[in-house]
């Protein structure tokens, strides 16, 4: 039987991961074959899918899961979702033109800013974040473009902003490469509001140099991304999964530099049991709980 994995829409960084682990877990005759499928609403659209039934895994954001379980907008109905691992925790950030004359994230209102699909974690990232500090999408045009359509638009000039994904993700390395861009700061005491208010999110550096646009490091919030499945899922399937992404740590952000860091995601287990990963109180998987106190990172 075929083991499916959801991921995001094209040249997302979902998608990409996603046939990483593909390369890692066929390596496993029990859980070989896999299809990596693309989901246009990303973590929304992949929560519903597993409780379709349609997938047995998906990439998710953090932000997105206990409203999930919860059965809270967008979400019809609650839905029995389990962790299984972390998958990264990558940098979640503004870009605007370089001649641009916005200069701070608080600078958004009153702009024109693609957040994403409508129903995407984007969007809700973008929701998050604005809500922080005081804006709302009243305060801002949002236009809800896709990764790709988002970069041309901005490469146009026809929107003010963006909010990017985790690098190094295609979309942004073309549009870094073709178009004078900025990433927008935040002023200190907005990203400590913003890090102290939200569980989910972490603090993170983009390094100079990592685009030919950071000329200096830059201080950003970063969400902490996850490997979800559904109750029903077998706890073999599960535990096996689990054990070879934990045994591909160090291979993984070899694969993809998207997983730099995995490695790190794992540790909180040691001291702070299994709630540490427990985001939006989705409690793991029996399978996974099985896997991690096997390999020691559990009592």
């Amino acid at each position: 039987m075929t083991l499916r994995i959801g991921t995001a829409e094209r040249d997302s960084t979902f998608l990409s991961q996603g046939h990483a682990l593909k390369t890692v877990l066929e390596r496993d005759p029990a859980l070989a074959p896999i299809e990596v499928s693309t989901s246009a609403h990303a973590s929304v659209e992949n929560a519903n899918r597993l409780e379709a039934n349609d997938i047995d895994f998906g990439f998710m954001a953090s932000n997105w899961i206990g409203r999930a379980k919860s059965g809270e907008a967008p979400f019809a109905r609650a839905i029995a979702l389990r962790m299984v691992a972390p998958m990264n925790a990558g940098p979640l950030f503004f870009i605007t033109r370089a001649d641009s004359d916005l200069h701070t994230v608080t600078d958004l209102r009153g702009r024109r800013l693609v957040v994403g699909p409508e129903f995407s974690g984007m969007t809700q990232h973008a929701r998050v974040i604005l809500g922080t500090l005081g804006m709302s999408f009243t305060d801002v045009t949002p236009v809800y473009l896709d990764f790709a359509e988002g970069a041309d638009a901005l490469a146009r000039g026809e929107v003010d902003a963006q909010l990017q994904c985790p690098i190094p993700n295609k979309v942004m390395t073309a549009l870094d490469a073709k178009t004078a861009i900025r990433v927008l700061p935040y002023r200190p005491a907005d990203l400590e509001t913003l890090l102290n208010a939200v569980p989910f999110y972490r603090h993170t550096v983009m390094r100079k140099g990592a685009l030919r646009c950071l000329e200096a490091d830059a201080a950003q919030p970063a969400v902490v991304n996850v490997l979800v499945t559904h109750a029903r899922v077998s706890a073999d399937t599960v535990r096996r999964a689990t054990a070879d992404i934990f045994a591909a740590r160090e291979e993984l952000p070899r694969l993809n530099a998207l997983f730099l860091g995995i490695g790190e995601l794992f540790e909180p287990l040691r001291a702070d049991g299994s709630r540490a990963l427990e985001f939006g109180n989705v409690v793991l998987h029996d399978g996974a709980l099985t896997a991690y106190r096997e390999i020691g990172l559990l009592g």
